[in-house]
C-alpha cells in the first residue's frame, strides 16, 4: 500500500499550519479563527465532523424531545412490499415456483383422469 503510513502523533504546531491553511483557504490572510483551529484538529485526529445543530440536539436528553403529538404512542409502519412480491410476501421466482407446481399437479390429474376413463372403456 502506497500513503499508507499514518502522520504519527499531532503537535500544535501541526494544527497552527492546517490552521493557516485553511484560514487561507477561506481568504482570511489575518489569521486562522478558531473554527480554523477546530477543523484543523478535526482533520488531523480524525474526529468526525459534526454539525452545530447536531451538536445542540444531541445534548438535549431524550426524554425533552420533539414530541410531534403529545400523548401519541405511536404506531407500527406497514411493511412495504417489494417490487416482484405478492401480498404474502413471496418473490416473484417464488410465484413462479408455485404456479409451476400447480401445473404439474393439474396435468398429472388429467393424465389419470384420462388413464382411468381408458381402462373404464369396454374392450371390443
Amino acid at each position: 500500500m502506497e500513503n499508507a503510513a499514518g502522520i504519527g502523533t499531532v503537535t500544535s504546531e501541526m494544527v497552527e499550519a492546517r490552521a493557516r491553511e485553511l484560514a487561507a483557504i477561506n481568504g482570511r490572510p489575518s489569521g486562522p479563527s478558531e473554527a480554523d483551529y477546530q477543523q484543523a484538529k478535526r482533520e488531523l485526529t480524525g474526529e468526525a465532523e459534526t454539525d452545530p445543530q447536531e451538536e445542540s440536539s444531541e445534548s438535549v436528553a431524550d426524554s425533552d424531545g420533539w414530541d410531534p403529538v403529545p400523548g401519541s404512542t405511536g404506531r407500527q409502519a406497514a411493511d412495504s412490499l417489494g417490487e416482484d412480491e405478492d401480498a404474502e410476501g413471496r418473490s416473484e421466482s417464488a410465484q413462479m415456483f408455485e404456479e409451476g407446481v400447480t401445473e404439474a399437479e393439474h396435468d398429472q390429474m388429467r393424465q389419470a383422469s384420462r388413464a382411468d376413463e381408458k381402462s373404464d372403456e369396454p374392450e371390443a
